[in-house]
């Protein structure tokens, strides 16, 4: 038998092979994908010793998940193209260039904001399919748009589609074990409660974290497609960004301390933007000098989508404001209304679930909540567009075939990626005797890192993000074990876990599936390297940031790993405000020169 070390590096094959393909070689996910899941049934099949009927029933249970990720792809994309057929997007793109035409303020108040609010309603991946073409219609390069509309799946996921990545993923990986009923016998307080405080801590750390991922934002903007390609030139609106990312995490934090892990994501992007939008007409806190993209004229051909967002018929435009906005806001209520217990529809909803029990006389099940999936109330509403703006059959049609066409060039990676991760997660039921290749990962790190723990828990919420595809399944997999190596290593469960949730929230940032989905519904196809390779960026400031404090937060504010790690990042984010500062009024002097009158 091979040694714990060598065996949890065998599981980690899968891992390695999916970074290697698509960062390191630059293959396009749907080459990738397939010699991935190759892999993974090998090593399972062999070394893990997995029947081939567990791997069969995996398979059949990742293709029901890629199929309703298709669907929310088609349902985001046939929505925003109804809307282009309509001319309504022409009227929310000239809504926001009314606001302001820099692009870096769109960013923060379009992605950051309505994103947030999006990822509150709907989660799974669909708001950076929303985001992303919605960007695109504004004027945003398509590439730009998938970048910026992926690095919003950082902070709110960890309360998305209604707080279900905690109430489900923490509280389905806790209930019912032994040790955890101790803990929370002994606190005093209901299992409901200690899932609430696990949520309140995740909060205060995505607080303070996630308050300088709009910053992030609009410097790599204005790096990766600024005609300077200058991370100063996004770092100069530090104080708006610093604004629009506090206006979303002081209100999401205090949501979630007062009432709760449902809403923080949902009500802290609506509360964000009520504050900002206001704030950003007034003009506070907003650069005088403005940026833009390069003349589209001389974009890289890769920035390019494979889809048209442009309105260029003059007698579409006469859709009013109010009436353009109709569809979204009706998308937001419907993704609320179907999740909360108290309206009837969460019963009529449920009652749409079709299930394929014991999949080849296994112990997994696939299932589907039909009516659940947000990709179908996005058809729905698309539907109802057609008679809010009286469009023509044809019109509708067109928006139809773009996209079907569209989603077609997505699936062979999702149709891959997901059955592959069904695999790797399900490498518990063998004749090996083994542990599953996610699990046995997870206890070979824990065994060798000790009282660093803290600083190492983040990460294992990412890796399981990575795979899954989802902040709910990591913590459905991983929150148990970090209970469990909280408690041998004598540390608060809650602030383990808690990490456990943050990390799996910064994982959304590189997992493939979400990748895969914003790539395709704005028509980027073959680039899913190139953005991961990106994400790496907010990912490895993320999961740093977490697990300084968690180190701090465990073992106090002496000399340790926290708080060297912390003063670092410390360093780095004051250098980033003050190199911001000198280009903001380098701008603004020039800014005042291009005013000043002539002189005679």
């Amino acid at each position: 038998m091979l040694s714990s070390t060598l065996l949890a590096f065998v599981a980690m094959i899968p891992i390695i092979t999916v970074f290697i393909l698509l960062v390191v070689l630059r293959w396009s996910a749907k080459q990738a994908m397939p010699v991935a899941f190759v892999i993974t049934v090998i090593i399972s099949m062999t070394l893990w010793q997995v029947p081939f009927q567990q791997i069969a029933a995996a398979s059949i249970d990742g293709l029901v998940t890629a199929l309703e990720v298709a669907v929310i792809v088609f349902g985001a994309i046939l929505l925003l193209n109804t809307l282009k057929e309509s001319g309504a997007l022409h009227t929310i793109r000239q809504g926001f260039s009314g606001i302001t035409p820099d692009r870096r303020i769109q960013v923060i108040l379009i992605c950051w904001l309505f994103g947030t609010f999006l990822e509150g309603a709907a989660g799974w991946g669909a708001p950076a399919t929303i985001i992303g073409p919605l960007l695109i219609a504004v004027g945003f390069p398509a590439l730009a748009a998938v970048m910026v509309a992926l690095m919003l799946q950082s902070a709110p996921v960890s309360f998305g589609a209604v707080g279900t990545p905690i109430i489900t993923g923490v509280g389905s990986g806790l209930e019912g074990s032994t040790i955890v009923e101790q803990f929370v016998n002994a606190q005093g307080i209901p299992f409901s409660s200690f899932i609430a405080e696990i949520g309140a801590q995740v909060a205060i750390f995505h607080g303070i974290i996630g308050t300088f991922i709009p910053l992030f934002m609009v410097a790599m903007l204005t790096y990766f497609f600024g005609e300077n390609r200058s991370f100063s030139e996004g770092l100069s609106v530090w104080r708006f960004a610093l604004f629009g990312g506090l206006a979303y995490t002081i209100p999401s934090a205090v949501v979630a301390i007062i009432l709760g892990p449902e809403f923080p994501a949902l009500l802290g992007g609506l509360i964000g933007l009520a504050i900002v939008i206001p704030a950003a007409k007034k003009g506070l806190f907003m650069p005088k000098h403005e940026w833009d993209f390069p003349d589209e004229k001389n974009w890289n051909p890769e920035w390019l989508s494979h889809i048209s967002f442009h309105m260029d018929d003059p007698s579409k435009n006469s859709v009013s404001n109010i009436k353009a906005w109709i569809p979204y806001t009706l998308v937001a209520f419907l993704l609320i209304a179907i999740k909360v217990d108290f309206l009837p529809f969460a019963n009529w909803i449920q009652a749409s679930e079709v299930t394929l029990e014991h999949i080849f006389n296994t112990d997994i099940s696939a299932s589907s909540v039909v009516l659940d999936i947000p990709g179908v109330i996005f058809i729905a509403v698309s539907l109802f567009a057609i008679l809010l703006y009286r469009m023509k059959l044809s019109s509708y049609t067109r928006a139809v075939k773009q996209s079907f066409k569209t989603v077609s060039g997505a699936m062979v990676a999702l149709l891959f990626s997901v059955p592959m991760v069904q695999v790797f997660i399900n490498t518990n039921d063998n004749f090996s005797g083994l542990e599953s290749m996610p699990l046995l990962l997870a206890e070979e790190l824990a065994n060798g890192v000790g009282a660093q723990w803290p600083f190492v828990s983040p990460a294992i919420g990412a890796i399981g993000a990575f795979v899954a595809g989802s902040n709910t399944v990591s913590n459905m997999m991983f929150s148990l074990f970090q209970f469990g190596v909280a408690d041998q290593l004598l540390m608060s469960p809650l602030i383990i876990v808690a990490l456990q949730a943050i990390g799996g929230a910064a994982g959304n940032l590189i997992c493939v599936h979400n990748v895969v989905a914003a790539s395709a519904s704005s028509g980027v196809f073959g680039k899913e390297g190139i953005l991961m390779r990106r994400m790496l960026i907010p990912l490895t400031f993320y999961l740093t940031f977490a697990g300084a404090m968690g180190i701090i937060t465990i073992h106090g504010f002496h000399l340790n790993t926290g708080t060297i790690s912390l003063s670092i990042l410390t360093i780095i984010i004051i250098s980033a405000i003050i190199i911001g500062e000198r280009k903001r009024r380098e701008l603004e002097g020039e800014h005042k020169t291009t005013l000043a009158p002539p002189s005679y």
